[in-house]
């Protein structure tokens, strides 16, 4: 019985990649990874609890080469966590191609390095998927850094970030943009909870360049787009002017774009791109990013259709941080 979906299509590329780590079997991955105290596997769920099988898995190859490796510390082990990730993109696929496994490593590198001080979701709306990476990050990402991670959602819609700030116990930041000076103010901040989770800020703008001001506000230094909602008049024109913006201060900021695909929001025959275009929205993304993932940033079955795995991109961000941070305090515990 095959373990996850797609198994045919990927299980001769991963055995290839675990072999040269020592590893005969995913499942003798697994048990590599119990032998440490270590559950990935279960990690995955507690973050995104529908993600597939085979996310479950991949973390769970992913963490066993970082073991390996010894990466003693959590910003390495995450980009060897990358490596596992890649080995389960299906050969010629859309995720394969941009090398998305290794680019989820890297990222989830950055966030672990002190250089990072504010790490964005950025969404066309304030959406579960963004609180779920950002709760993986409040929960982990501090205790292999020196310095707290800022970690802030921003998206458009007031009252969709005030809800989503109450359900998973955020500050809830509300802003005025002033048109005619350009000023940010803020309004009043709501804590939701007194834990770990207080310390994501959620902000909902009302437009474009209020979405800017609550970037330059928090000094944002790497942020993910979501590319389903409002792409076209939020998150993908927001993340473009900043970044035009930063390189003009002088200021260093790594844009990842969550990605696209076929068949997304606004679909190539709607906007007169062609057959083998993935898209406006995917197009919008690849002007502004350092990075590009592929698929949803909050449907597993999107991703997986891109030829990565069942889960969420921004899900997918807090369970790199939350394993890296897992196999760092595990290694140094031994």
């Amino acid at each position: 019985m095959a373990l996850f979906e797609s198994y045919e299509r990927r299980i001769d590329k991963i055995n290839k990649v675990i072999a040269e780590y020592g590893f005969k079997s995913i499942e003798e991955c697994k048990d590599y990874c119990a032998s440490f105290g270590l559950d990935p596997y279960k990690t995955v769920r507690e973050i995104q609890d529908i993600a597939f099988e085979n996310a479950c898995w991949a973390y769970t190859v992913g963490a066993a080469i970082a073991l390996k490796k010894n990466c003693k510390q959590a910003d390495k082990a995450a980009e060897a966590i990358g490596i596992g990730l890649q080995a389960f993109c299906i050969p010629g696929s859309v995720a394969d191609q941009r090398k998305v496994g290794l680019g989820h490593g890297n990222l989830g590198g950055m966030l672990l390095r002190d250089e990072t001080k504010c790490f964005c979701f950025l969404a066309g709306h304030e959406s579960f998927a963004a609180a779920e990476g950002a709760i993986g990050i409040a929960r982990n990402a501090n205790k292999a850094r020196k310095t707290p991670l800022r970690v802030i959602l921003n998206g458009l819609g007031k009252d969709a970030a005030q809800i989503i700030s109450r359900i998973n116990g955020f500050t809830y930041v509300q802003t005025k943009y002033d048109y005619y000076t350009g000023e940010l103010k803020i309004v009043k901040e709501i804590k939701y909870s007194d834990g770990e989770r207080a310390a994501v800020r959620c902000y909902g703008a009302d437009d474009v360049r209020e979405g800017v001001a609550i970037m330059h506000h928090e000094g944002v230094d790497v942020s993910i787009t979501g590319n389903s909602t409002n792409p076209t008049r939020f998150q993908h024109p927001v993340a473009g002017i900043y970044k035009k913006e930063c390189v003009e201060q002088g200021k260093k900021y790594f844009s990842v774009a969550s990605g696209g695909g076929t068949g997304r929001t606004l679909h190539p025959d709607n906007m007169a791109a062609g057959p083998a275009s993935y898209g406006m929205t995917d197009t919008l993304g690849r002007m502004h990013c350092d990075a590009q993932f592929a698929g949803s940033s909050s449907v597993p079955a999107h991703v997986e259709m891109m030829g990565f795995m069942g889960m969420g991109n921004n899900p997918m961000v807090g369970a790199t941080v939350a394993i890296a941070v897992q196999v760092e305090q595990a290694l140094n515990k031994k």
